[in-house]
């Protein structure tokens, strides 16, 4: 049984995402005090009173708009409605009832949900607000003070929805699925691959570069596994970081890459590979991560004989740090090649995730010893004593040496060149660390 899901909604700038945050204890959302700040749906895991439930910040609900971006936030928010357990409707004591609110609740008691009203901003302690009573007049039951940025009435809250939840189920399922960040610079078509994959649209596809600004989580299982899809701010050069918000989306993307298993790794077949998209790349490859390198919109692209070859070698070219992450030529729009996707995925995280045994290692590292003789300095020569794997995601390797110095990086690469020739680890970056005898461990 899937867990319980709490869907906080509200119209715009009434404090939902500071509520959210405050509640699962973690600068997940962006907090603002721009309207529209939070456009796609931001999930988070919780816990209260030793249950374990799921929690859903959603876009500001504008009953009436002409806006296309808030007419999207609008979408979004009835898609988590519809999925909720409970829906939380914040509202602003310091603003009191506004016709958007009576519009808001007015869609969620059609919902047939069980609804738990939120009076945010009551700041201050001890006795009532007055103010609090005049929302009594939106017919959704006792209203609920409480304060976002202090925390106060937020135990209140969760034991009222607590009240809703359904009998636990004993079964406690671990968590194996793969965890996929879908990154790249705007417009690349990252939420449309999502949504062509969910088969719905769960993440907002516009083209207006910047649309997606936080990372958004997507449980998803099909026949290949079961799957958690991050669907990040596209990442923008610094020079044109210029808003607070982008800085944080920048930030969001490379934790979404932190959390990440996979990374997926859009490029836009048009444009080939940009600076922009070598220091995206560059990320993933820094934070070890099994990575894929999808070429967008090949659908497109005016072909003949070996375009996709000479694109390939192009991008191999431009991103040669990353010469183990397969390539896949997709279209997210017509859906072309997107069923390889993930097989690829769990292909690179199966070798991301492989373990040799260090009798194997040595082996090879005494065959390529003999292809190829360790460096020498002045007389003096490296010996290689042994090697051992310490680590997964990506593979961590020790090589212990008389001296780190006659280690050089070329011999170095050669040595994983020869692990990868015979053991594969393809689509993932392999660390190795030289230690010399006598270093503390």
């Amino acid at each position: 049984m899937s867990r319980p899901l709490v869907a906080i909604v509200g119209r715009p700038n009434v404090g939902k995402s500071m509520l959210f945050n405050r509640l699962v204890g973690q600068r997940l959302s962006i907090v603002e005090d721009t309207p529209g700040v939070t456009r796609d749906r931001l999930y988070a895991e919780c816990e209260w009173c030793g249950r374990k439930f799921d929690m859903v910040d959603t876009g500001g609900i504008e009953p009436s708009t002409d806006s296309e971006i808030l007419l999207f936030m609008r979408e979004q928010a009835q898609i988590a409605i519809d999925a909720a357990t409970v829906i939380v409707l914040v509202t602003d004591l310091r603003t009191g009832v506004t016709a958007a609110d009576e519009d808001v609740s007015r869609m969620l008691l059609r919902s047939g949900k069980p609804v738990v009203l939120a009076v945010n901003k009551a700041d201050s302690t001890g006795a009532t607000d007055v103010g609090v009573y005049e929302f009594y007049s939106l017919g959704l039951g006792d209203p609920i003070p409480v304060s976002a940025v202090h925390g106060h009435g937020t135990g209140d809250l969760l034991d009222q929805c607590l009240k809703y939840f359904p009998p636990e189920d004993e079964e406690e399922e671990e968590d194996d699925s793969i965890k996929v960040a879908v990154i790249g610079k705007p417009n690349v078509g990252k939420s449309s691959l999502i949504n062509h994959i969910l088969g719905q649209k769960r993440v907002i596809v516009s083209n207006m570069a910047g649309t997606t600004r936080d990372a958004v989580d997507t449980a998803f299982e099909n026949k290949h596994g079961k799957y958690v899809f991050i669907d990040t701010a596209g990442i923008r050069r610094k020079s044109k970081v210029d808003e607070r918000v982008e800085k944080f989306s920048v930030m969001r993307a490379q934790m979404a890459i932190e959390r990440a298993d996979v990374c997926l790794i859009l490029i836009d077949a048009r444009e080939g590979v940009t600076e922009q998209d070598t220091k995206i790349a560059g990320l993933a490859h820094e934070a070890g991560k099994a990575s894929i390198i999808i070429v967008n919109k090949w659908d497109l692209i005016e072909k003949e004989t070996g375009t996709m070859e000479k694109m390939r070698k192009r991008i191999m070219n431009d991103l040669s740090f990353m010469s183990y992450a397969p390539i896949l030529f997709i279209s997210a729009l017509t859906g072309q090649r997107t069923d390889r996707i993930f097989e690829l995925i769990n292909f690179v995280n199966d070798q991301s995730s492989m373990r040799i045994t260090t009798g194997m290692l040595n082996n090879v590292l005494a065959d390529a010893q003999v292809r190829v003789q360790p460096p020498t300095d002045k007389g003096k020569r490296l010996k290689i004593y042994y090697m051992t794997q310490t680590g997964i995601k990506p593979p961590n390797f020790v090589i212990f040496c008389n001296s780190k110095e006659l280690f050089h990086f070329s011999y170095q690469r050669y040595i994983e060149n020869q692990i990868r020739a015979v053991f594969g680890l393809e689509g993932t970056p392999v660390n190795i660390v030289i230690r010399q005898k006598g270093d503390k461990e």
